[in-house]
């Protein structure tokens, strides 16, 4: 009887932190949602998008697209652009070229689910982008814009030409910044990618005998740039269609 008593105790103290946990889940995401609604007043805002640009100088300018759903990251639904019209650093056309892309689906059928709102990360300058490119493509889609202030911080939103300032404890707040940080992540981390890509190609090419073939086979071997600098004749010989003559010449040029 008392082992029934203690089951019956440790299952009603199990079932209320799982009721916690799901309240808490439960504002963090969609009462997070419900709260941007009402503080832009709209009906809706299920499907949140936001983008971002990452470059350094303009080098190899990159977008993100990042996608929440009821309040949570829907990654499946995540997209990377890779700029192709615009050179230099130039955010606004690089961002307009995304959203253009973004919203004649590019042949991407995962994009004909639309956005009840688009998060833009800034003000006035990124929202008026937006807006010029879906009057352009005939949409109506709600568009807000994530303001930072002076240190980088997410201040309030900027909504139909007013900036609305937000409670920074809130939970609407922090999804806000939630989304406005998996926007700028998902870009950095692209740019990176191509960036470690482009200083490998750079690195094997320069060796005779290395071909687009060998620098694959090297890397899919090697896994690592670093490993490779670091690997002996016989090692090196390893990965396929790596002879002992071109052995000998990548094992000369790292050392």
């Amino acid at each position: 009887e008392k082992l029934v008593e203690l089951a019956q105790k440790n299952a009603e103290m199990v079932l209320a932190q799982d009721i916690d946990k799901l309240q808490r889940e439960k504002r963090r995401t969609t009462g997070a949602v419900k709260e941007i609604e009402e503080l832009l007043g709209i009906d809706r805002a299920c499907r949140m998008e936001a983008s971002d640009i990452s470059n350094i100088s303009g080098a190899q300018s990159v977008g993100s697209m990042v996608v929440y759903q009821d309040g949570r990251p829907k990654r499946n639904d995540y997209r990377k652009f890779r700029i192709r019209t615009v050179v230099g650093p130039n955010d606004y056309a690089s961002m307009e070229e995304v959203l253009t892309r973004r919203f004649t689906h590019e042949n991407d059928s995962s994009f004909d689910a639309m956005p009840d709102l688009i998060m833009m990360d800034g003000g006035r300058g990124q929202v008026n982008i937006c807006l010029g490119v879906l009057e352009r493509l005939g949409l109506d889609i709600k568009v807000c814009g994530m303001v930072k202030d002076d240190n980088h911080n997410t201040r309030g939103l900027y909504y139909n030409n007013v900036e609305i300032p937000i409670d920074r404890h809130s939970e609407g707040f922090k999804l806000i910044t939630r989304v406005q940080d998996e926007a700028h992540r998902f870009a950095i981390e692209y740019h990176r990618s191509l960036r470690s890509k482009k200083q490998v190609s750079s690195v094997l090419d320069e060796i005779e005998g290395i071909g687009p073939a060998r620098r694959k086979a090297l890397m899919k071997h090697f896994l690592d740039i670093d490993k490779i600098r670091n690997a002996n004749v016989s090692e090196l010989m390893e990965a396929e269609g790596i002879t002992e003559n071109v052995a000998q010449n990548i094992y000369k040029y790292f050392h």
